[in-house]
């Protein structure tokens, strides 16, 4: 049995991006996470899962703890930061960027990493 805890839409502020003036002024990044858990998380208690409030913790202090130029490499060091830091078999994590700006309209732009724990 697989059980997939989902996490959509965590807003997390940061100063990151290519241009110089993203990494002046913190906006919103979006984080949807998917943490595989083990199976006795299931038994409905809560030290048999991951608490979600840890998890929120955990991806603001990777997004305070650096700046970030793509987001391909803030999803990787998050996902790492999930595996290494909790019981859990895997972590999916996709990090959009709702305030981007291109020469064409954009709804928002996103990398999505998957770690797997060995």
């Amino acid at each position: 049995m697989t059980v997939t805890v989902e996490l959509y839409g965590l807003e997390v502020a940061g100063a990151h991006g290519v241009e110089e003036e993203e990494r002046r002024r913190p906006q919103p990044f979006l984080y949807d996470l998917w943490l595989e858990v083990p199976d006795a998380a299931t038994s409905d208690r809560l030290e048999a899962t991951v608490d979600y409030r840890d998890v929120v913790s955990c991806v603001q202090e990777v997004s305070a703890g650096r700046q970030f130029q793509l987001l391909e490499a803030m999803a990787a060091a998050v996902a790492d930061a999930l595996v290494d830091g909790f019981e859990l078999e895997a972590a999916r994590v996709r990090v959009r960027k709702p305030s981007v700006r291109l020469e064409a309209s954009v709804e928002w732009t996103a990398a999505t990493v998957e770690r797997r724990r060995p």
